[in-house]
């Protein structure tokens, strides 16, 4: 079907790169192109168009950010998602800064791999779960001095009480579970916090959330 996401890979474990194009091969909505351990063979499979490519960050003789870069440099820009062990927050800081559009880690359910880069496809910048901390310090530290431009209380309890579990890194999975309500209702809360607030990520979302309590918790101190 010509609506499906065409993927590519990179990987210099052969192992990493059959197990994730069977599972991605498995998805009614994915086509990979190809997946390899080589520059001069992933060219070829850019020239094809794909929607996204998924790199591996540890890579020999170039690394996953290197080879973006020089990518980049000869005119390819297929998104990237960097599927990686590393739960560095600087590895993550570095993948960000580079332009990447997804974080994820290998040791997260195969579900879950397969939910972020559907995500990722639709638009958003998504970090693995267990990143999620790291990226909104991250990102508290950029905006700092910064004045704020969304408001929360254009949200309704349910979307705040959403808004605080991605905050804390929660898939839509376990936030479905949490609630007692559908993955497909999460879907459609999710999109309608980003809408209200003119975001364009959870992750932003998450960070204007707890930059938020932070204040408010500092206003409720007592002075002295």
């Amino acid at each position: 079907m010509s609506d499906k996401l065409k993927i590519v890979l990179i990987d210099d474990q052969c192992l990493c790169r059959r197990g994730l194009s069977e599972l991605l091969a498995n998805c009614y909505d994915f086509t990979v192109l190809g997946a390899t351990d080589n520059i001069g063979e992933l060219r070829p499979m850019l020239e094809m168009k794909p929607d996204l490519m998924i790199v591996d960050m540890r890579m020999k003789p170039l690394d996953g950010l290197s080879l973006i870069t020089k990518l980049r440099g000869e005119g390819y820009t297929t998104p990237a998602v960097m599927l990686t062990m590393s739960d560095s927050e600087s590895d993550l800081t570095n993948a960000i800064r580079a332009g990447v559009r997804g974080y994820l880690l290998k040791d997260m359910a195969p579900d879950d791999v397969v939910d972020a880069i559907r995500r990722v496809a639709a638009g958003e910048l998504v970090v693995a779960p267990t990143m999620t901390m790291k990226m909104i310090d991250m990102l508290r530290g950029e905006q700092a001095g910064q004045e704020p431009k969304n408001s929360l209380k254009l949200l309704t309890e349910r979307e705040r009480e959403i808004l605080q579990l991605l905050s804390r890194g929660e898939s839509n999975k376990a936030i479905a579970q949490t609630l007692s309500i559908s993955y497909d209702t999460v879907k459609q809360h999710v999109r309608h916090i980003l809408n209200k607030l003119n975001l364009s990520s959870r992750v932003k979302a998450a960070v204007l959330f707890t930059k938020e309590q932070g204040e408010q918790s500092n206003d409720e101190s007592p002075s002295r």
